[in-house]
């Protein structure tokens, strides 16, 4: 079979990589003629507007998916009219606009920050009068990574805030004082069979997260799954999401969804027996979903602008290397490298010494959360 994937960065790479010993081949869409999937199956270099590169697609394959939510609705619209497409373009809708975002969690029943949109700045500055301050104006497209956002701590960061991020429709967030980012990674299939990974507890420098731990058990884990299986049954999700929360210490508020494989679920691939890239492919396929059980100890951590030496992250036992192929750049993700299969002590160990070959203070041992006012409030 032949699944096509509307984008080919990094989590089109390890979607085909989990593909490949499957028998499955791939087609990707992207504008980038490097893009880092390429080489791994066949490349479109196209926008996702070109009627014809899409009809290609199309017609080239089984089922098609994505690898990030901010593709146009009436694409994915267009493409399911034609060959099976997932997720669906409800999912995607939800995902890919912040406030629509906040109206499905709620709509579920998930509780959520309190939010109020805002498409002008008479209206802005009428929410700030409304939730106070601290509070969080985010863009409601196109935001990521800590992109389109800016903590407003006083009257002089209002001032300033809207005209910075462009006069664009967004939204206000009460900022949220938390004692941790956690989050679940669920799987739907065709048939609606859901399956969920242990919560993972996750770690942010700058907006970015750097750092994923599962704690299989975690007493809020149950609490996180259940929401995540409303979410998903809500929208008629098929595939991989992922819901990202607030632990306050007395609840859960969730914050963001992805309708794809997410970033804080890459430890699956050597930590669970069934990695999250290779079952958001056995969803929307149609196959039998695969465990998502973990097989022990592991721990994940981004590498950002340049790949370190590779003899130096792989002299640490237990460290799986994944190098995306992209140019150094500041900021941007190049890598991750995964801890698994060793004991308790090993991990400890082999994680610090990861932390320091990337250059990463370990956030384990650093009470950045608990009144954080540039963590919180992501």
């Amino acid at each position: 079979m032949r699944v096509g994937v509307l984008g080919a960065g990094q989590l089109g790479r390890m979607l085909a990589l989990a593909g490949l010993p499957l028998g499955l081949e791939f087609v990707f869409l992207d504008r980038a003629s490097d893009a880092c999937a390429r080489g791994l199956g066949r490349h479109l270099v196209a926008d996702f507007s070109d009627e014809s590169a899409l009809e290609e697609l199309a017609r080239d394959c089984d089922v098609l998916t994505v690898e990030f939510e901010n593709v146009p609705s009436l694409t994915v619209r267009t493409l399911a009219q034609r060959t099976p497409t997932f997720p669906g373009e409800t999912s995607l809708v939800a995902a890919q606009d912040r406030l629509a975002e906040r109206r499905a969690l709620s709509d579920a029943g998930i509780p959520v920050p309190p939010y109020l949109g805002v498409d002008s700045e008479e209206q802005f500055r009428a929410a700030v009068e409304e939730l106070g301050l601290p509070a969080v104006l985010k863009t409601r497209r196109l935001g990521y990574d800590g992109k389109g956002m800016r903590v407003l701590r006083t009257q002089a960061d209002v001032a300033e805030a809207w005209a910075t991020l462009g006069g664009v429709p967004s939204m206000l967030d009460t900022m949220v004082r938390f004692v941790r980012e956690v989050s679940v990674i669920g799987v739907r299939g065709r048939d609606g069979q859901t399956a969920f990974y242990p919560l993972v507890e996750n770690y942010h420098q700058d907006g970015i997260l750097r750092l994923s731990v599962p704690r299989p058990g975690d007493p809020v884990e149950d609490t996180a799954v259940g929401h995540t299986a409303r979410l998903m049954d809500a929208l008629g999700h098929v595939g991989v999401m992922a819901v990202e929360f607030f632990d306050d210490g007395e609840r859960l508020l969730a914050n963001e969804l992805a309708c794809r494989v997410h970033n804080s679920g890459h430890w699956t691939i050597e930590g669970a027996v069934t990695s999250q890239f290779e079952n958001h492919l056995r969803a929307i396929l149609g196959l039998p979903l695969g465990s998502p059980a973990p097989r022990g100890e592991a721990a994940m951590v981004n590498i950002l602008g340049a790949m370190p030496k590779r003899e130096d992250l792989l002299a640490l036992p237990g460290v799986h290397l994944h190098d995306y192929g992209k140019q150094p750049r500041p900021g941007r993700k190049v890598g991750h490298a995964t801890v698994a299969g060793v004991d308790a002590d090993t991990m400890d160990s082999s994680l610090k010494g990861l932390l320091a070959v990337v250059g990463m203070e370990d956030p384990r041992r650093v009470p950045v959360f608990q009144g954080d006012e540039d963590n919180a409030g992501r």
